[in-house]
């Protein structure tokens, strides 16, 4: 007889407490492989593609995409003995526990109730549970690890059919959760729609059809400004950043100065190494030169390197820089990091920074790539903005913002010239760094940039 088993989301990263379906990449009835990605979750670091860790046959999706889920609870059930007779279920745990071992399998429940992980253990199958949605009746139980045959063929439909809901304030509209951010993205009231599908559901071609359908005067002067406003759950990378930034505005105390530097050197020389054998058809930007020159200015100024341990009531200083580079995605900002950045060339570090980039856009930076940073770079100037205030990520002590480079007038040997030039802002924390030392960074990130041939002296 068939065997099924349920896949919990497993904990991808240290910490994590919950995720978001982005893809699925399966659909019941598909045949699957171990290790066949089967689903894209976007976590508050990263999106992330998880296998499967058996071979069968996909007969259930538990969560939509766009579902928030927690780490434990199910997102998919296979039978893993389609149409054949399928081995006694506790012989093997039973065997395991006996030699005190476990294969680990990522989505298997252990002896003692732990779930195998692709970091670690899970937690126990059974204190798994679903969030709560507002406009549902209380959840059932949740289901063990190895469940039982669902019927034949009515097992899907308690999952999108269900008796309406009463709720305190009266009629709650039927429609799965596409559906209802389709409708708040369209303005579409779920209230006013007569669902076409199985038991009253609304389905996507009613919202799409309420849309279409002329609207009378007399409604169009009573709607109010809440239809044409969008809501968008704050989630993922999302949410992650806006803790990330309350908690250091409001924990460490933030000082921010500014610098303008002719870059018109750093230019020409970029300019030329262009045209060298050895840089040729290496990206070389603006933003290269600024990551060798704030490496450079750190060596002379450790302080901006370091990290306030309040824990241990410690200033812990770095003998290495982990280079974050913060990067504007279609999922938000992340901050990925140049390890070791302080051993590369000028070559090796525009290298670096092209990949890093271009991993960033396409969504693929690993949550580890993003930990453990010790100073950030954020280039505000491919906006075309001159300048800003950053703000620090945690457990860092200064960040460096890089302004527009601009054709501008500019004093040179007593004439007006025009010259290439720049704005650099540096925010650090003052529990660490002090007034002159942020001061003497800056001035030399400066002097690095407006003349390059400095770096000889360093």
């Amino acid at each position: 007889m068939p065997q099924y088993k349920q896949f919990p989301l497993p904990d991808t990263a240290e910490g994590l407490t919950e995720a978001d379906i982005l893809t699925w990449h399966v659909k019941p009835g598909d045949t699957v492989t171990v290790n066949q990605i089967i689903v894209e979750i976007e976590t508050a670091k990263a999106a992330v593609e998880l296998p499967c860790p058996w071979a069968g046959v996909v007969t259930e999706l538990l969560a939509e995409p766009g579902q928030t889920v927690e780490v434990g609870v199910p997102i998919i059930t296979i039978d893993t003995d389609p149409g054949g007779a399928a081995a006694p279920v506790a012989a093997a745990p039973v065997a395991a526990e006996a030699n005190g071992t476990s294969s680990g399998k990522i989505g298997e429940e252990m002896p003692g109730g732990r779930i195998a992980t692709l970091v670690g253990y899970g937690p126990k199958s059974g204190a798994a549970k679903r969030r709560a949605r507002k406009d549902s009746a209380p959840a059932a139980a949740p289901a063990a690890a190895v469940v039982a045959p669902p019927a034949p063929v009515a097992a899907p439909a308690p999952v999108v059919v269900a008796a309406p809901v009463q709720a305190p304030g009266g009629y709650v509209p039927l429609a799965k959760p596409p559906v209802r951010k389709l409708a708040k993205d369209l303005g579409v009231d779920l209230h006013a729609l007569t669902g076409s599908g199985p038991g009253g559901v609304i389905t996507r071609e009613d919202v799409e059809t309420a849309v279409s359908a002329p609207t009378a005067p007399a409604v169009v002067s009573s709607v109010d400004n809440g239809t044409r406003e969008r809501r968008v759950p704050i989630k993922g990378v999302r949410k992650a950043t806006a803790q990330a930034m309350v908690d250091s505005a409001f924990t460490a105390p933030h000082v921010t100065e500014f610098l303008t530097v002719d870059v018109t050197p750093m230019m020409e020389l970029r300019a030329r190494l262009k045209n060298a054998p050895e840089f040729r058809g290496v990206k070389l930007t603006p933003l290269a030169f600024c990551a060798k020159a704030v490496i450079l200015a750190a060596r002379r100024t450790p302080d901006v390197n370091a990290t306030w341990d309040a824990a241990a009531n410690e200033i812990v200083y770095k003998d290495y820089v982990h280079l974050g580079i913060a990067a504007a995605t279609p999922r938000g900002l992340v901050v990925p990091k140049v390890r070791d950045a302080d051993r590369m060339s000028l070559k090796e570090l525009a290298v670096a920074l092209d990949e890093l980039a271009t991993v960033a856009r396409d969504g693929k930076t690993s949550p580890a790539d993003m930990m453990n940073g010790t100073i950030t770079i954020t280039n505000v100037g491919v906006f075309g903005v001159d300048t800003g205030t950053p703000i620090l990520n945690p457990g860092e002590s200064a960040i460096l913002a890089l302004g527009a480079i601009r054709d501008m007038p500019w004093v040179v040997d007593g004439e007006i010239k025009v010259r290439k030039i720049c704005q650099l802002a540096l925010s650090f924390d003052h529990r660490v760094v002090d007034g002159q030392q942020g001061s003497q960074f800056l001035a030399d990130v400066g002097a690095l940039l407006a003349e390059p041939g400095i770096a000889m002296t360093y």
